[in-house]
């Protein structure tokens, strides 16, 4: 997981900002007015769709870190590749 200058990782950040948005938008039906049912319906509708949103958010954390952790690996590999032709070259 890359970290931000601050020292926080890339995943807190979205989970808080995933846990934010949902919290607001709970409050934001519960001022709403509305019937009790009609508010229920709508915070299970906006539940669900924050779901999904937190899944597809974490699938494209994980391509994101997948796709990193290739060029790092790539990258070492280079290193080492550079480190065995200066030791032969000693």
């Amino acid at each position: 997981m890359t970290t931000t200058k601050d020292g926080n990782s890339s995943g807190t950040i979205l989970l808080a900002f995933a846990i934010g948005a949902i919290a607001g938008a709970a409050v934001a039906l519960l001022y709403a007015p509305a019937s009790g049912e009609e508010t229920r319906r709508r915070l299970a509708e906006k539940a669900e769709a924050a779901r999904a949103r937190a899944d597809a958010l974490a699938r494209e954390g994980r391509q994101f870190v997948d796709r990193h952790r290739d060029t790092i690996n790539e990258v070492i590999d280079r290193g080492r590749d550079a480190v065995d032709r200066v030791k032969e070259s000693l």
